[in-house]
């Protein structure tokens, strides 16, 4: 092991231990998120992850994306502003630990003065765009609970935007009136697509046509796989309303989860535009990875 890449969200935490080369040779998932721990809970936690694979004899560097660079996080890690390139690792603030045996650094976010927005974790997997394919100019949407439209041009990012969908989903999904109606697991690609058209053409009706869901599926028997595909699909096409000056008529690429990036794949493939999709997680590792690179170019 050479080095440490970690992306510590909110939710979880995700390591991989690196050879010189930047292959990882081990992945290391654990639920110990942002939202799970305090701040002096961080550095046990890497070092109870990492406790059999961490050398006795030298100190091995640790590069962090992600929320434990949040104000709420490990240590607030300031934002860089747009338009920017991806920050690299001699961007990073430096963690002390108390232990000597990792050397932690840990990348800034992105923030945006008008709209104000702001992003960690995503630029990360921006940069990891970019190693993939060198010269990308054009829109990246990064689907989630927080979904994020990126406008990437000569290397940097220039502006973004972010919807809140995925919240919005899982609010109405799990706490609302809604909940009564919705179920399973099985995607409903059309009843979604519908729903997407639906709320692009007529976005000031979105309110009334989610209570729809609730009284036919109380009058006509409407079926909780349906009604949730139908939920998903009004939700994004309200985001796909407001996202509309970034994906009209760009070269788009999808970094997320399979399920979801089919979703808004199939959801603008519907409007004519096809995207094309890469992984999250690859994004990331590639991220961190080009970053780690940068680091020790500049050093030597």
């Amino acid at each position: 092991m050479d080095w440490v890449a970690a992306d510590w969200g909110t939710s979880n935490l995700r390591l991989w231990l690196m050879d010189d080369a930047g292959r990882p040779e081990r992945r290391i998932e654990s639920d110990q998120g942002m939202a799970a721990i305090v701040r002096e809970d961080y550095e046990p936690t890497l070092l109870g992850l990492l406790r059999r694979d961490l050398p006795e004899d030298r100190t091995v560097p640790v590069l962090v994306c992600g929320m434990a660079g949040s104000r709420q996080g490990w240590v607030e890690a300031p934002y860089a502003r747009v338009p920017c390139v991806p920050p690299s690792a001699d961007a990073a603030v430096r963690v002390e630990t108390r232990s000597s045996r990792v050397a932690v650094r840990i990348l800034p976010g992105i923030s945006q003065d008008d709209p104000t927005d702001v992003m960690r974790g995503e630029e990360t997997q921006i940069a990891g765009v970019l190693q993939e394919r060198p010269g990308f100019d054009g829109v990246i949407c990064l689907p989630g609970t927080h979904t994020k439209w990126v406008h990437v041009s000569a290397g940097e990012i220039v502006s973004f935007r972010t919807y809140m969908t995925g919240e919005l989903f899982a609010l109405l999904r799990e706490r609302s009136v809604l909940r009564h109606s919705l179920g399973g697991e099985t995607w409903d690609r059309e009843a979604f697509l519908v729903a997407v058209d639906r709320a692009l053409s007529h976005p000031a009706t979105v309110a009334g046509d989610l209570f729809a869901l609730r009284a036919e599926s109380l009058l006509r028997g409407l079926g909780p796989e349906t009604a949730q595909s139908r939920l998903s699909g009004l939700l994004v096409g309200i985001e796909l309303a407001a996202a509309r000056p970034y994906w009209l008529g760009q070269q788009v690429a999808i970094v997320g989860e399979t399920a979801l990036a089919d979703a808004y794949r199939a959801a603008l493939g519907a409007q004519g535009l096809e995207a094309s999709v890469l992984g999250a997680e690859a994004m990331t590792l590639a991220g961190l990875t080009a970053a780690w690179r940068h680091l020790k170019e500049t050093a030597q």
